[in-house]
């Protein structure tokens, strides 16, 4: 009797390992062409038409709800370097390079010592002082598009960034002003500019909020880890995408702007706070938006953001958003563990991607952060187990952060290990064009990964790149759609 529960416990065990996901399916090698993959020279897109008509939507209101929750709006979406265009192809990876150094580091600091935010405190009078810094500090975006700004609508480059808040743009009269594409954006000319008061909850919600003590309206502040920094008056304007046009949206108006911001007008916060563009339109797109980005080395054509319902795309794997006690910019998920060559990474555990319950450690999704860091232990058994399954490769020398470089030179195709991402709920595949890229033009391509010292985890816009990114924000989730560009 006894050996014959044991047999059924058996078989039951095996037919629920076998209902079961299994990283033997997944191919242990897949193929890299690296000859056609080569860094890019700058080249702007094309952006839609800006003489389209636009259909009016009230956000902020009650008028605001019912059918207007099921509207959604698609912009172009590019990378910055098209706004370089006298800058070889190596100059602008280097560049990109050292932004993305600067951006890990002030993100780390941030999400290690900014106290939990207190919604309720009271506007400086008076303005700022330089020692004033704001809870957004931690670098500008990689990817924007175009909008209108104003009524009459005029139109301006602005970065898209799901790890800042606060939207905000050059204004005129600039004291300080750095060089952007289009002439600085003139409040006075447009009819549905208005300052904010300072006694208004939207001014109360500002991580550094001032008091112009004159005219009783309230100021913003956004300084950013490389010194970069604006400020000016925080309003509200009508903001223009393509057909749709968004009323009452809380903007920075920057009259002294200074840093590396070259080429784009300001940027459009797309974080996780209420003062990001999602979640001030949460109730006209669902609290819901998508991108997909395109590697630049790969082509010139621009991908899209999506707001609405439209945003989700059905083929996307999920998984859930944590709570981090300590700020609500960042987008934190649950990373359980990576597989190389088709085996799961012994010494990358769940445990060192941990958000713990005073909001350390943890990992974010990061649109503005190239390279993905995980925590050195993590990257070290990663990289290693690359490094063994890529042994047939030619080795070279290092480059810049990346420690596992290799020569493909002369390579008409190569075999590398897979690598795959272990979110809870989601298994991503990354193509090998997300972690093996060139450097130069001569053919070093380098494992696209680095360590932080920080105990923050950052997945990166370049181990993005092809998927569409889908943020629920209604459903408190993120989900990856393979070949989602299309």
């Amino acid at each position: 009797m006894e050996g014959r529960r044991r047999k059924a416990l058996l078989f039951t065990l095996c037919f629920l390992l076998s209902s079961l996901p299994s990283l033997s399916s997944l191919p242990a090698f897949q193929t890299l062409i690296p000859t056609s993959h080569s860094l890019p020279s700058a080249s702007p897109s094309s952006f839609q038409p800006e003489s389209e008509p636009v259909s009016e939507s009230l956000i902020g209101s009650e008028t605001g709800s019912g059918s207007d929750s099921e509207s959604s709006i698609t912009l172009n979406l590019d990378h910055i370097d098209a706004l370089s265009t006298n800058r070889t192809p190596q100059e602008l990876f280097a560049s990109r390079l050292q932004r993305d150094s600067r951006r890990v580091k002030s993100i780390a600091t941030l999400a290690a010592r900014i106290p939990r935010r207190n919604a309720t405190h009271a506007p400086r009078p008076g303005g700022f002082s330089s020692s004033v810094v704001s809870g957004l500090s931690q670098g500008s975006g990689e990817y924007f598009t175009r909008l209108g700004v104003g009524t009459p609508a005029r139109y301006v480059y602005m970065v898209l960034d799901t790890g800042s808040d606060i939207v905000w743009l050059q204004c005129a009269p600039c004291r300080r002003c750095y060089s952007q594409s289009d002439p600085i954006f003139d409040p006075r000319k447009s009819r549905t500019y208005s300052t904010i008061p300072c006694s208004s909850p939207l001014c109360r919600r500002l991580d550094s909020a001032g008091c112009n003590t004159r005219r009783r309206t309230c100021l913003y502040q956004v300084s950013y880890g490389d010194g970069s920094f604006t400020v000016g008056d925080f309003a509200t304007e009508t903001l223009t995408f393509r057909r749709n046009r968004v009323k009452g949206v809380a903007v920075g108006c920057g009259h002294d702007n200074e840093g590396l911001f070259v080429g784009a007008a300001g940027l459009l916060g797309l974080g996780k706070g209420r003062l990001s563009f999602p979640g001030q339109t949460g109730r006209r797109f669902s609290q819901k938006f998508s991108y997909c980005l395109v590697d630049r080395s790969a082509s010139s054509k621009p991908s899209s953001v999506v707001f609405g319902n439209a945003a989700v795309s059905r083929t996307a794997k999920f998984t859930p958003l944590l709570s981090n006690p300590k700020l609500d910019t960042f987008y934190y998920v649950e990373l359980l563990g990576i597989s190389v060559g088709g085996t799961r990474v012994p010494g990358v555990a769940a445990s060192l991607f941990k958000l713990d319950q005073i909001g350390n450690g943890g990992v974010i999704i990061d649109s503005g952060t190239s390279v993905t860091r995980l925590v050195r232990p993590a990257y070290i058994a990663m990289r290693d187990a690359f490094r063994i399954g890529a042994k047939s490769l030619k080795r070279a020398p290092d480059y810049s952060l990346f420690d596992t470089c290799f020569d493909l030179s002369h390579q008409n195709e190569v075999k590398v290990p897979t690598v795959v991402l272990h979110f809870r709920g989601a298994d991503v595949s990354l193509p090998a064009t997300n972690y093996l890229i060139p450097v130069d033009t001569n053919g070093k391509f380098c494992f696209a990964f680095a360590g932080t010292m920080s105990g923050l985890s950052i997945i990166g816009n370049i181990q993005q790149q092809g998927f569409r990114v889908v943020y629920d924000l209604m459903g408190s989730r993120v989900g990856f759609a393979p070949r989602g560009c299309a």
